[in-house]
């Protein structure tokens, strides 16, 4: 089911995310459900459960309709359960993100540039894998949703203080985007 996306001065969105008890299947399928359809509909490229009013640890990434740009993303997705960083890089690398939480909004951030997460898919299957380029940044991105951190929270503070007007409209609900959203 397509959900609203909540949106910058939401608290959900600051909150740290509690691990996903894995016992729950049905609870994961329909979680896991609801973000991809939710996905889909605001033709983002991926989303975290705190986005959608859900404080667990659970994100998906699809990098599929950026594979023109980056042909390495050709057929990448991926559904992560209670993800933790194994291990990132030292060396950083800057992209310009934007977050469907944050609407019309994109600032350069750097991050690292790989890194090895563990998780578990939509199986309960648990992996290991090495991210690198887009891919590692979509789900960095993401996973610092589920620890309340936000991609503005990484800009340098002349940046903050160009886009603190429209963050603060942003967080009244003024602001126009092509998908359901909720502040709360």
């Amino acid at each position: 089911m397509v959900k609203p996306i909540y949106l910058f001065g939401s608290e959900v969105l600051r909150e740290v995310a509690v691990p996903v008890d894995l016992s729950g299947k049905e609870y994961i399928d329909n979680l896991v459900a609801d973000l991809k359809d939710t996905l889909a509909k605001a033709e983002g490229c991926g989303l975290a459960a705190p986005q959608i009013g859900e404080s667990v640890r659970v994100l998906i990434v699809d990098g599929r309709d950026m594979a023109d740009i980056y042909p390495y993303l050709e057929g990448f997705t991926r559904v992560m359960i209670n993800p933790e960083i194994i291990e990132e890089s030292e060396k950083k690398c800057t992209y310009s993100e934007g977050c469907l939480s944050i609407p019309g909004i994109y600032c350069d951030v750097s991050r690292p540039e790989s890194m090895t997460v563990e998780y578990y898919d939509e199986n309960l299957e648990k992996k290991t894998e090495t991210f690198d380029k887009f891919a590692c940044r979509m789900i960095q991105h993401e996973m610092s949703h589920l620890d309340g951190d936000l991609f503005v929270d990484h800009v340098p503070p002349i940046r903050k203080k160009i886009i603190s007007k429209k963050l603060i409209n942003i967080a009244k609900g003024r602001v126009p985007a092509r998908y359901s959203t909720k502040i709360k």
